[in-house]
């Protein structure tokens, strides 16, 4: 499944900063922007794989209902 998000980047004191808009505290940081995206791909990976054995552990014993949200 491919989802988009919307990273911004900005430069301060040489280091290049990413941040995803639609996801509040993904972000990282890089010395390049090359790294920086890189780094940022892989934080916001990690963040919803946590997100996801979080959110699995909470619903154990619960009776679940899934369906795939898409927003135009």
């Amino acid at each position: 499944m491919t989802h988009a998000y919307t990273a911004v980047y900005t430069q301060s004191e040489g280091w290049w900063i990413g941040f995803i808009e639609e996801v509040p505290g993904a972000m990282s940081q890089g010395a390049t922007l090359q790294e920086c995206q890189t780094n940022l791909r892989e934080a916001l990976t990690l963040m919803l794989e946590v997100q996801r054995e979080d959110l699995e552990k909470e619903l154990e014993g619960h009776t679940v209902s899934r369906e795939l949200l898409v927003l135009a």
